[in-house]
């Protein structure tokens, strides 16, 4: 018999048992395995709503295998609702809030094991940095993906369609339409974005159970993986192999890594694995992603950069089809939450029909919108790939020293390689108003900056992005290059994580008008390579950007106090994760 942390806490903590029961525990129940369900249920938008539901049936699923669970929440804000607001910079702060959270609701009473339940762009990847902190036992739920609207709509369309009304090439009646179809239900919006990303990266990390990521939240398939993983987490109670410190390795990351680029996820995972992997104090930086990216299997044709809405993914098999396809790069020994290795989950999917179940839900679909589709067409096989060096690259140089990412699947050809001239703004308001304004021309390297995490938060670029991607001419004859960030749903010409950031003096803010600009991404090369529209040597940059160093001078914060200015003033470089690097204050 496994000893139990919560029992030892009983005897240690005298107030313990009778404040549960107040709680509604029963003597009874104090003494089973205690366990935490933590989720980001709210009423905070769709991929948050209905993880009450989900959550109800963990405690289902515990309560059937002899356990008791208890329900804690720290919901998540919803990205696409703050876009274009100020409120787009709480963003990327609100992951390590929430993993806070975690920690201190795991640390301040003690649980035997954990389910965590998450769905969204920061939801997700906090659960993963706080079940890592709380070091028991845990199983990850993925709170799935909603379904796609009338004609297939989905959310990240949107953008374009409000690009195109502001051009005035459609009218108001059909942007409407849009905005009452995009989001027919929750769950996460229905792309490859930062939410279903990060989903696949919990499965992909063996947190979560074989082929659950990103199934159709309206499914009754999630009710019943929720159920599984109340179960499976009594199992793993007070078991010490089943820490997450003792089943996530280096390799499986790297699983992790090859199966992002297989989906060409967001660009947002290379905040999001690193500062996870440095709970376990494992280094993932922006060149383990582009090394494990060259040479990658690109394979999933679902929107942004494919054509189908991300509720095909399951059923087309999901991780587990995907993972079918790349398993010769894949470490398959690892360790899972099952207690089987990553091979082991695999052939027992194929033992137990998982694919058949998921042709049914496919054969619904097409049904549903008169479609012929197979699983092939969705996961494309690995002899026939969509792509074969990955979806995301970093590229360095002198305006980018510590990296800077572009998503290449989603890139027109034209801006593979180009020498452009620097068109540089402050802010992204001032930029998006000069694209819509038509100021923005043919051969600009249009510049964002002060928006990294020590400039403004690190929000979404996204309305920009979607203006240039939108505009027929400027989406293949521009690029644009930021120290912040961009919606898992961006496409186009666009680089960002430019490190180090403007706030903190790195090349970024160094830019001038007309300043050459050379993308190479074959050569994973950023460079400053002219001045006023004249090329000049290497030696000769390096002095005009010394001296242009040399008169720059930092800006005030631009938060003096609350969860922002601690933010801004720990975060660390983007390519590194962005998390709090309380080693700050040691400097």
């Amino acid at each position: 018999m496994r000893e139990l942390t919560s029992q030892k806490m009983r005897a240690l903590s005298p107030e313990m048992d009778p404040l549960r029961i107040g709680t509604g525990w029963t003597p009874e129940d104090l003494a089973k395995p205690q366990i935490l369900i933590e989720s980001t249920a709210g009423d905070s938008h769709p991929g948050s709503v209905h993880l009450d539901r989900l959550a109800e049936a963990v405690r289902e699923g515990v309560a059937r295998a002899g356990g008791y669970g208890a329900r804690y929440t720290c919901t998540d804000i919803c990205d696409g609702e703050s876009q274009g607001t100020d409120g787009i910079n709480y963003s990327l702060a609100s992951r390590e809030i929430i993993a806070n959270m975690i920690e201190i609701h795991a640390g301040a009473t003690p649980f035997d094991a954990g389910v965590y339940l998450a769905s969204c762009d920061k939801g997700m990847p906090a659960n993963l940095m706080g079940l890592m902190r709380a070091d028991i036992p845990a199983v990850v739920v993925p709170g799935g993906t909603m379904n796609a609207g009338p004609e297939m709509l989905t959310l990240e369309q949107l953008g374009m369609y409000s690009a195109r009304y502001e051009r005035g090439e459609i009218g108001r009646e059909k942007l409407d339409w849009a905005k009452r179809n995009a989001c027919p239900g929750c769950g996460a919006c229905s792309f490859i974005g930062t939410a279903s990303t990060m989903q696949i990266m919990a499965e992909a990390l063996g947190l979560a159970l074989p082929g659950s990521a990103l199934m159709p939240a309206s499914s009754p398939d999630l009710l019943d993986c929720a159920r599984q993983a109340g179960g499976r987490a009594v199992e793993m109670a007070g078991c010490e192999a089943m820490r997450p410190s003792r089943i996530v390795t280096m390799e499986s990351f790297e699983n992790a890594i090859l199966v992002h680029a297989a989906i060409s996820g967001s660009s947002n995972c290379l905040l999001h694995l690193p500062a996870i992997a440095h709970e376990l104090g494992i280094e993932i930086t922006g060149d383990t992603f582009d090394r494990l990216h060259r040479g990658a299997l690109y394979l999933l044709d679902v929107r942004p950069a494919g054509r189908w809405p991300a509720e095909c993914f399951y059923y087309a098999g999901g991780v587990p089809a995907v993972m079918e396809q790349i398993r010769n790069r894949l470490h398959l020994d690892v360790m899972t939450v099952t207690g089987k290795t990553l091979g082991e989950n695999l052939e027992k999917l194929r033992q137990d029909g998982f694919y058949e179940r998921c042709a049914g839900r496919l054969a619904e679909f097409n049904a549903r919108y008169g479609c012929s589709l197979t699983g092939q067409d969705i996961i494309r096989p690995a002899q026939a790939p969509l792509g074969t060096n990955g979806s995301i690259a970093v590229l360095k140089g002198n305006l980018a020293p510590e990296g800077a990412v572009i998503k290449h699947t989603a890139c027109p050809p034209e801006m593979m390689r180009a020498v452009l001239r620097a068109r540089p703004f402050d802010s992204e308001e001032a930029c998006l108003a000069a694209v819509l304004r038509h100021e923005v021309k043919k051969g600009d390297a249009v510049f964002i900056r002060y928006e990294g995490p020590r400039g403004s938060g690190m929000p979404e670029m996204f309305y920009t992005t979607e203006a240039i991607s939108s505009d027929k001419e400027l989406g293949r004859t521009i690029a644009l290059i930021t120290d912040g960030r961009f919606s898992g749903a961006s496409t186009g010409p666009v680089i960002g994580h430019c490190s180090p950031e403007a706030a903190d003096g790195g090349p970024i803010a160094l830019v001038e008008q007309g300043d050459l600009i050379e993308i190479d991404v074959a050569a994973r090369r950023l460079d400053i390579v002219g001045v006023a529209g004249e090329r000049k040597t290497p030696e000769e940059i390096d002095a005009i950007l010394a001296r242009r160093r040399a008169a720059w001078r930092p800006r005030d914060p631009k938060y003096t106090k609350g969860v922002l200015r601690l933010f801004s003033a720990l975060a660390a470089s983007p390519m590194k994760g962005a998390y709090l690097d309380y080693d700050t204050l040691r400097r």
